[in-house]
């Protein structure tokens, strides 16, 4: 399981830092008192290295999740970085409006270092996934992509799984090449407590 541990005031800071960069994007106050970025940024859990996906929702329907893969800036520039190509970048949806932006729902997943995973066939991988622990990565020749372990809530058999992340890279279902390479991660989910809680009424 990850190692990576977030506290609850670290967790609520990193929601409001994804709101706070999507607010200042449309111009508008944050639904939080102002952040002290002079202050944070001397925060060292904040700048260590890190790899997170923003997932943006509203009434449980997405809309917009951009993320990273491999940990190239730190937690804070990552997390400002997503969340501004979640909300306006996602070629999947329009750009999140001023109107939307109360009602928006944020899911952060910060990534555990890659594992790339040795097989020599589809049945082998299929027996190394873990459904709802592992996140996938497929590559091949100039194709990627990628399955959050969220994901299996809708794809709960690892055949579908591994189908469904093929047909995203643009391969057919039944595609294999020993020239395929597999990588795993997990990750530790920071959810909008606040949201949480209304949804819950």
């Amino acid at each position: 399981m990850p190692s990576i541990e977030f506290s609850h005031e670290q967790q609520k800071l990193m929601i409001e830092i994804v709101q706070d960069a999507i607010a200042s994007k449309l111009e508008l106050q944050s639904k939080n008192e102002p952040i002290d970025y002079d202050s944070i940024s001397k925060l060292s859990w904040l700048n260590k290295p890190a790899a997170t996906f923003v997932t943006l929702s509203i009434n449980g329907e997405l809309r917009g999740c951009i993320g990273t893969l491999e940990a190239r800036r730190s937690l804070l520039k990552d997390l400002q970085r997503n969340a501004v190509n979640a909300a306006f970048y996602d070629s999947r949806f329009e750009p999140v409006s001023v109107s939307e932006f109360e009602s928006l729902s944020i899911h952060i997943s910060v990534l555990t270092a890659l594992v790339e995973l040795s097989v020599s066939s589809e049945k082998q991988l299929l027996g190394c996934l873990r459904p709802r622990i592992d996140g996938l990565i497929i590559e091949e020749r100039g194709h990627r992509a990628t399955f959050l372990p969220q994901v299996w809530q809708q794809l709960p058999t690892a055949k579908v799984f591994l189908q469904r992340l093929k047909l995203k890279a643009g391969l057919p279902v039944d595609y294999w090449s020993d020239n395929m390479r597999f990588f795993i991660y997990q990750v530790v989910d920071v959810v909008d407590q606040d949201v949480e809680k209304h949804s819950r009424k």
